[in-house]
């Protein structure tokens, strides 16, 4: 079925049982779990406004999706944590009747209404999307070629000779916890435990850049795989023994400072500087009073900003977030900051910040 609207080009297919019956529809980016596609994506391919688009998808669903029955199965093309919606539920399938009373976009009383919530909050897209359209027009590795080039095992010595030579970027996928005691000079962190080929997409952009992997033993081919589904294809090796064979060698390592939230809390006094690196979103909703709001995926706007010689804390929801930007900033060289171990979420839990306190005054980029 064709159902334009998130593109021109977007389709639905019905799968339909050996008896006839209608039994599942496969939406690809039309309709998510809680969501639809954004329609601000194909604007300049469609020579179409993204209020344009928008109503074409309303169109889509109201004639294509709603007169379907309720019993059938919905099974989107993404989940939580896609950067092509804006209110994705976690699961991963549902009923089209359940989706009918839940999703809010299918709950708009006429087109307007649907135009205005659906672009309503819409954050800008992620810089890696368009070359990822250029991908999908001009062709690319196949995925055999691409792990088998990534599935490089690399000792110490030519893992450092390479990084030098060739200028890749070294990712290191540990988690937060592991990587805040020790890590290679100038990795970035990205935790594969968390919302990983996305944030790669919007922190490192350039999808063929030479990429160096530090992972956990025996995590090497999800990584690769996780990396190619948003096109960055060019893995050139993962350090053979992980950090640990860096150590061992005596190499050079680095350390972010991190703290929990009850240290943060008795460290924390009037004049303490704080910065969120949480979406504005989460940032309205709750802060800390008179800490700074700087979104992780604006960092390359604000890092210049970032007075070297005033301390500050650092923080996100849980630390996911935070870990990576404090990985950036030490790259650039910026050291005058305490990173908050589970974040936003573990400081509303100490008893020097009850929940109330949270609604204060607003200081943004």
């Amino acid at each position: 079925m064709h159902t334009p609207g998130h593109t021109m080009e977007s389709s639905t297919f019905l799968l339909i049982d050996e008896n006839g019956v209608e039994t599942a529809i496969f939406t690809g980016d039309t309709l998510f779990l809680g969501d639809v596609g954004r329609p601000d994506l194909a604007q300049k391919a469609a020579n179409m406004s993204k209020e344009d688009l928008a109503g074409v998808l309303y169109e889509s669903l109201q004639r294509k999706i709603m007169p379907l029955d309720d019993t059938i199965t919905v099974y989107p093309a993404h989940g939580a944590g896609s950067a092509c919606g804006k209110n994705m539920q976690k699961e991963t399938v549902d009923t089209l009747g359940n989706q009918k009373k839940t999703n809010y976009a299918l709950n708009q009383p006429n087109k307007e209404s649907f135009v205005r919530e659906v672009l309503d909050g819409l954050t800008a897209p992620p810089k890696y999307f368009g070359m990822n359209v250029a991908m999908n027009k001009g062709g690319y590795e196949s995925f055999d070629d691409v792990m088998n080039k990534g599935l490089h095992a690399v000792s110490v010595e030519e893992f450092e000779k390479i990084a030098e030579d060739s200028g890749a970027l070294i990712l290191d996928t540990r988690n937060a916890a592991e990587f805040h005691k020790g890590y290679i000079p100038n990795s970035i962190n990205i935790g594969l435990k968390g919302d990983f080929a996305p944030w790669v997409g919007t922190m490192i952009v350039d999808v063929k850049h030479p990429l160096l992997l530090v992972t956990d033993p025996g995590t090497e081919e999800e990584v690769i795989t996780r990396l190619s589904r948003v096109g960055f294809d060019n893995v050139i090796g993962y350090l053979d023994g992980s950090f640990e064979a860096w150590k061992k060698l005596n190499k050079e390592t680095d350390e972010i400072k991190r703290i929990s939230p009850s240290e943060f809390a008795e460290q924390f006094n009037g004049d303490s500087k704080v910065i969120d690196v949480r979406k504005f979103t989460e940032y309205s909703a709750e802060h800390i009073d008179n800490a700074y709001n700087k979104p992780l995926d604006m960092i390359s706007d604000w890092i210049g900003t970032i007075d070297s010689s005033e301390h500050f804390f650092l923080h996100c929801a849980g630390g996911y977030r935070s870990m990576i930007a404090a990985s950036i900033l030490n790259s650039h060289g910026i050291r005058n900051f305490t990173e908050i171990d589970g974040g936003f979420n573990g400081i509303k839990k100490t008893e020097k910040f009850p929940t109330s306190d949270f609604v204060c005054q607003s200081k943004t980029v």
